[in-house]
């Protein structure tokens, strides 16, 4: 079997793609850009890259309370996206359904919080579109452009190259953990979860990278995804203390949650995880100094197709990712039985 087909998502994807007529001026293929990238008539240096995320499912779960954390999430998922293949952001349009007679801050709130992401990168809101429904769905649609031979993919990287991460990470897994266990709101506050998109990073990136994607659904199914893709493993140095955020770090002392699970769930951050040759490390290494951007090396690509975790021990584990990927449809949204049952899976690769 394919490794991409191995995961639910993937094959939902290809079940849809299947009926659509392929354009031929798109130049990705399926499941390889964070975003779609278009060749433009008469420019044959530059592509549209267009990308399209709905915030529903997280409100619906109550995993977002505050209005403000669903528009401003709305916005930076897709600039997320646009900096993944390395973009330079147009702007966005954003189509919104809620409740009739929605109560008018609420309504504010989420345009205060997509404002604000907006005004975070310097992009804008072109337009968009409203409906009412019977509970709230947020889209937005960002376009940028990219030099086309520079615009960076999901497919590329080498044995040998060095994984690298823009930010710590497991800040979106810490809000999931405390809203889906039911810990107290003060253990880990919604207002620490405002992810940001890294734009400049991205940009910066399209010189050097050899693959790329953010962490959107987590560190783990991001490295997971990235290995199905291009046939190629990944050995990680899992140091916990510089991977994850002080506040993670505390809210897994509070609980005792295992620090792994923190990287390995698949509500993520938008930090981007990029590969680089050898020969290009200090390279990289000097632009992101002199940018003052932070900087996480995290591993290595290797030959052999698996997930390899080097803990704080010296130990290595395999983590095979395909069961806690599957894990919601697998036990039908039930979310008790889906935190019972992600432990337990991590516990079978021996990562308690």
């Amino acid at each position: 079997m394919n490794p991409l087909q191995e995961i639910l998502e993937n094959t939902t994807i290809d079940s849809w793609a299947r009926h659509f007529r392929r354009s031929p001026v798109q130049l990705n293929k399926r499941h390889e850009s964070d975003a779609e990238l278009i060749q433009l008539a008469g420019d044959s240096d530059n592509c549209l890259a267009v990308t399209i995320d709905t915030v529903a499912e997280e409100i619906t779960l109550g995993m977002y309370k505050d209005p403000y954390t669903m528009g401003w999430v709305t916005v930076m998922a897709s600039l997320s996206d646009l900096a993944a293949v390395g973009a330079d952001p147009v702007g966005l349009l954003i189509a919104v359904s809620m409740q009739p007679n929605v109560d008018q801050s609420y309504v504010d709130g989420v345009a205060r919080g997509m404002e604000d992401a907006c005004r975070k990168h310097g992009v804008f809101i072109l337009g968009g579109d409203t409906n009412e429904a019977p509970t709230t769905s947020l889209t937005a649609c960002a376009i940028g452009m990219v030099p086309r031979q520079r615009a960076l993919s999901r497919r590329g990287c080498k044995p040998g190259d060095h994984v690298f991460m823009t930010g710590v990470a497991g800040i979106g897994n810490a809000l999931g953990l405390v809203r889906l266990a039911g810990y107290p709101d003060e253990y880990f506050t919604e207002e620490l979860y405002r992810p940001t998109a890294a734009l400049k990073q991205g940009c910066a990136l399209r010189e050097i990278a050899t693959c790329c994607m953010d962490t959107s659904d987590g560190v783990l199914t991001t490295l997971d995804q990235l290995m199905r893709i291009n046939s190629l493993g990944f050995e990680i140095d899992c140091d916990w203390n510089q991977i994850l955020t002080p506040a993670v770090l505390e809210l897994c002392k509070l609980t005792g949650t295992p620090e792994w699970m923190m990287a390995a769930g698949p509500h993520g951050e938008f930090e981007l995880i990029f590969t680089v040759p050898p020969s290009r490390v200090r390279a990289i290494q000097d632009m992101f100094d002199s940018n003052a951007w932070p900087l996480i090396r995290i591993g290595t690509v290797q030959e052999t197709c698996k997930l390899s975790l080097v803990l704080s021990s010296g130990r290595r584990i395999v983590a095979d990712m395909a069961p806690l990927r599957n894990l919601l449809q697998t036990v039908r949204g039930d979310l008790r039985q889906y935190l019972v049952q992600f432990r337990e899976i991590g516990k079978s690769w021996g990562a308690e």
